[in-house]
């Protein structure tokens, strides 16, 4: 049997992991979702973890990150039987898998993000970037 003292850090463990992530209100936007931060509304998918664009891929709906970013920067993968409307295509890539792009520019995740709502690969002056919604 648990001691009250466990129980009640227990409990309080778990009401803030709840509280965590009820702070990041979301809302359905076509694959993926909104959520409210210090930058901004920005996508994130359903789990909550933040979506990404890089600088580098230049071309609409074509993703060009392998290997060793790849590694650090997972693609936002399609689901099979997903199917793309308005703002959202899904680029298929030449690894053979396919990834939701937002406006043409295709999503990643970045590995250093480790919980939902952190923006941790956001780079201001760099190549890297939360989606922010107007």
């Amino acid at each position: 049997m648990l001691s009250r003292m466990l129980r009640t850090t227990l409990a309080a463990g778990v009401f803030a992991a709840l509280a965590a992530t009820a702070s990041v209100a979301q809302t359905p936007m076509g694959p993926a979702m909104t959520a409210v931060t210090p930058l901004g509304t920005i996508l994130v998918a359903p789990n909550g973890m933040t979506l990404y664009t890089w600088d580098r891929d230049t071309e609409p709906n074509v993703s060009t990150c392998y290997n060793q970013c790849l590694a650090n920067w997972p693609i936002f993968a399609v689901e099979a039987g997903a199917t793309a409307a308005g703002d959202w295509t899904i680029v298929q890539r030449t690894d053979g898998t396919s990834v939701w792009a937002y406006m043409g520019k295709p999503l990643y995740f970045f590995i250093n993000d480790t919980a939902a709502g952190q923006t941790n690969g956001n780079q201001p002056t760099g190549t890297w970037h939360v989606v922010v919604i107007p």
